[in-house]
């Protein structure tokens, strides 16, 4: 098990040495802390790298949500956040075509997830050619369901990052209500749609390479 910030930097940089463009995943429950995990090993290894600006990005998986429309169309927009409400097959052909134009000229366009609007947005993240490092997060990235057991084959570890469960929880009420719903809605929609998610999740934890503690999360 991860125990410290300084762990995970090494760990990232150590891959390095090796031909290529490294892909880590972070995964874990909703409202683990993911994304501030990725975000403080993007401070740190900024600080911390003896290499050319841009050699190091995010990409998180959220850019593959869905849009409304189309849940609206299949039926799911009650269950947004659910696996089947993202593109999986996208997101794999999105790894995948990192790892092949490393070493070209080619600068990648990923999507974004928009909170505000609660939408992705295409193009809206650019990795550069010089970039050698992409951190990803998101919830299913051990998932082997469907199309998601092609997000696996590309990526070269896999981090799961522990959580408090009542934390955890208390994370995602607290969003839900930042972003519009009610205190009432926000609770409902966690106990119905985001804690399912979160078990189907921690199923997967033993496919993970690293353990992360939730200590290692900044305070």
């Amino acid at each position: 098990m991860a125990s410290s910030l300084d762990e995970l930097v090494d760990r990232a940089r150590a891959g390095l040495s090796r031909s290529g463009r490294r892909v880590i995943g972070v995964a874990g429950s909703p409202g683990a802390g993911k994304t501030t995990l990725v975000e403080a090993l993007l401070r740190a290894l900024t600080q911390a790298a003896d290499q050319p600006g841009g050699w190091v990005a995010h990409v998180p998986m959220d850019g593959y949500h869905l849009a409304d429309v189309e849940l609206s169309r299949l039926g799911r927009l009650e269950r947004k956040g659910a696996p089947d409400t993202f593109d999986a097959a996208g997101y794999a052909a999105l790894l995948r075509r990192l790892h092949r134009t490393y070493g070209s000229s080619v600068t990648v366009y990923a999507p974004a997830f928009d909170r505000e609007l609660e939408q992705p947005l295409a193009g809206a993240i650019a990795v550069p050619p010089e970039c050698r490092l992409v951190l990803t997060e998101g919830n299913y990235l051990l998932l082997d369901d469907g199309d998601w057991h092609q997000v696996r084959e590309h990526l070269d570890e896999v981090w799961f990052l522990d959580a408090d469960d009542d934390l955890r929880r208390g994370r995602l009420v607290a969003r839900h209500i930042r972003f519009g719903k009610s205190p009432a809605d926000a609770e409902a929609w966690v106990d119905d749609v985001d804690e399912p998610n979160a078990r189907r999740v921690t199923s997967t934890r033993g496919g993970a390479d690293v353990i992360v503690a939730a200590s290692v999360l900044p305070a």
